[in-house]
């Protein structure tokens, strides 16, 4: 690590936004608790939830100097107009990056491809601000590609960042069941409960309020629903498995079959870029047979919750801690810490669905930090002392018994 690990000029002031997320996320599930209603959080699906935001937050750090980067190169050199910083400008890119989202948005639900992208958004049968965390890297590098069109025409590269910041804050809100209708503010914005129609899979509410911030784009181009009846969420054909590498490859695996059945290439490229509902249904339910592992223990009684709970709180802590000092990590530092934060986050998926496999992953997860303990002290034979003594150890029956009975209760 850098000797200046804690020099606040290198500080990362972004990584903050980490526990103003569990701060207003706690805040609901009180809220939620005190009207009777905490069954609007479900422990599964909010532990997936912050599982896959973690992961996104993770690997974030390592390409969002790029994103602007690369709308630093599109202005400078491919920029239409030289757009001025004045009042009137910030308003009209408001207006130009909720218009370029409700078209990212859109496209990402009536095309395949970008669907496999966005769909792990839409996964969790619950609403509230943990569903907001449901964001991966390859959605974020999808959505930054079309925020290119606005240093294309000829928004400063510093504009859109302030602007991409402001209009991603606010999304964060719309994730409640908490807020009712807001009267008049209901027929200019983006609302809670235009938030939760577009979530729902209702039939009357699917493909319905694409918008982020303004309402009136859902109105001008035929996608606007208001909620009447009670939103039902999640997919119409829901996931069967909390599993974290499940829920980021399912839909992507689902395309690649239908590809692979079908002969013809022009209706392979029609598969791809096509739209979702036209995928056979019945592609999801043999994948998940083939490839969702059964071994798992059916025991009701969980102490693992509290198992869990530690892990995500630790994990969680470990990221902001890595965030707000990334660059004061050295790329070994980085390798270390990431491998463990997602080996952790794999196995709280694992751990949901009660696993038999998991002491697997928690040798693995030994021997990540006995091998980021032994390169901290400079002893690189520690690691491999530890490593050949947890494979020792784990490879024996007792203890894979003795693990998931302390785990699981068994």
């Amino acid at each position: 690590m850098s000797e200046n690990f804690w020099n606040i000029d290198s500080l990362n002031y972004a990584a903050f936004a980490i526990p103003a997320f569990f701060i207003f996320t706690g805040l609901e599930y009180v809220i939620a608790c005190k009207q009777k209603k905490s069954h609007l959080f479900k422990f599964d699906s909010s532990v997936a939830n912050i599982s896959i935001g973690v992961a996104e937050r993770l690997l974030n750090l390592f390409i969002t100097a790029s994103f602007y980067a690369v709308f630093q190169f599109v202005f400078q050199n491919y920029a239409l107009f030289s757009i001025p910083n004045t009042f009137p400008v910030w308003i009209a890119i408001l207006l130009a990056t909720d218009l370029i989202w409700y078209w990212y948005h859109r496209l990402g639900h009536e095309v395949n491809l970008l669907w496999a992208a966005h769909i792990i958004h839409h996964q969790s049968d619950e609403f509230n601000y943990t569903v907001s965390a449901r964001i991966t890297t390859l959605q974020a590098i999808v959505r930054n590609a079309f925020w290119c069109l606005l240093p294309l025409a000829g928004f400063h590269p510093n504009i859109v960042v302030v602007t991409l910041v402001i209009h991603g804050t606010y999304s964060f809100f719309t994730h409640t069941q908490l807020i009712p209708k807001l009267g008049w503010l209901e027929y200019i914005f983006i609302t809670p409960s235009h938030h939760r129609v577009h979530h729902a899979s209702n039939e009357k509410y699917l493909n319905k309020n694409y918008g982020d911030l303004f309402v009136f784009w859902d109105k001008i181009f035929g996608t606007f629903q208001k909620e009447e009846e009670q939103p039902v969420y999640g997919l119409t054909h829901p996931l069967k498995s909390y599993s974290f590498i499940w829920q980021h490859v399912q839909y992507f695996m689902e395309i690649i079959e239908a590809v692979r059945r079908e002969p013809k290439w022009k209706k392979k490229f029609g598969i791809v870029f096509g739209r979702p509902e036209s995928l056979d249904q019945e592609i999801r339910n043999v994948l998940e047979r083939k490839y969702l592992s059964r071994s798992r223990l059916s025991n009701t009684s969980l102490r693992h919750k509290k198992y869990v709970h530690v892990q995500l709180v630790i994990t969680a802590a470990l990221l902001f801690f890595v965030s707000v000092a990334v660059d004061s990590f050295s790329a070994i530092d980085l390798f270390f810490l990431t491998a463990l934060i997602l080996i952790t986050l794999i196995n709280c998926g694992a751990l949901l669905e009660q696993k038999t496999w998991i002491y697997y992953l928690e040798q693995i997860r030994f021997v990540i930090m006995a091998g980021y303990f032994g390169w901290l002290i400079d002893e690189p034979y520690f690691a491999l002392i530890a490593g050949i003594a947890s494979l020792a150890i784990c490879s024996r029956m007792t203890f894979r018994r003795w693990l998931l009975k302390i785990i699981y209760q068994t």
